[in-house]
């Protein structure tokens, strides 16, 4: 099949194939430009997110509000999302019951090495959790934890202060954890 273009008089020859050349151009064009994204998500990492978990240091005298429930409960979909969009991650189901069992126990980050064991039992490579402390309305601070199950050992802590309780001031740092520290190549 040949394809011509005129102009002025004058003709260019553009393409001489046939229909089968053009169509196995096309293919490999189309595999060489999905192979990055197989390769992204076969090296992608398990991983068991243990929740956001808010410390209230004021809890007697300013209890935790339905603002800050919520507000948590953002932070763990913009964390999951985030990592699952850079193709390096991809996040386990932490069933109900499991749920249950950490809300009821010891702190996670401070259960002696219960995180692992969540980890292993739910067959994930990576654990993580983030921890909010409320200090006072004006000053939190969010903290980031990642750790390898199998060497048992941290892969990533890292902290932003917050100033202002604020849905916006939440999301604010997050993403910046996320991108300017936990997602650098």
């Amino acid at each position: 099949m040949t394809f011509l273009m005129r102009r002025s008089g004058v003709s260019w020859q553009i393409c001489r194939a046939s229909a089968w050349t053009a169509a196995l151009m096309l293919s490999l064009l189309v595999s060489a430009g999905m192979a990055p994204e197989r390769a992204r998500a076969a090296d992608a990492r398990s991983v068991v997110f243990l929740g956001v978990h808010l410390q209230n240091d004021n809890e007697a005298y300013e209890p935790t509000s339905d603002a800050e429930r919520a507000r948590m409960a953002k932070v763990e979909e913009l964390f999951k999302s985030m990592l699952e969009a850079s193709g390096r991650f991809t996040f386990v189901t932490v069933p109900p019951d499991v749920r249950t069992k950490i809300a009821e126990g010891q702190p996670i980050g401070e259960c002696g090495g219960c995180e692992i064991g969540y980890g292993k039992s739910l067959g994930g490579e990576v654990i993580a959790w983030i921890r909010v402390q409320k200090i006072s309305n004006l000053i939190l601070n969010m903290n980031v934890y990642m750790a390898d199950v199998a060497t048992q050992r941290m892969i990533f802590l890292h902290s932003v202060d917050i100033r202002g309780n604020t849905d916006e001031s939440w999301a604010k740092s997050i993403n910046y954890l996320v991108k300017n520290y936990l997602l650098v190549p």
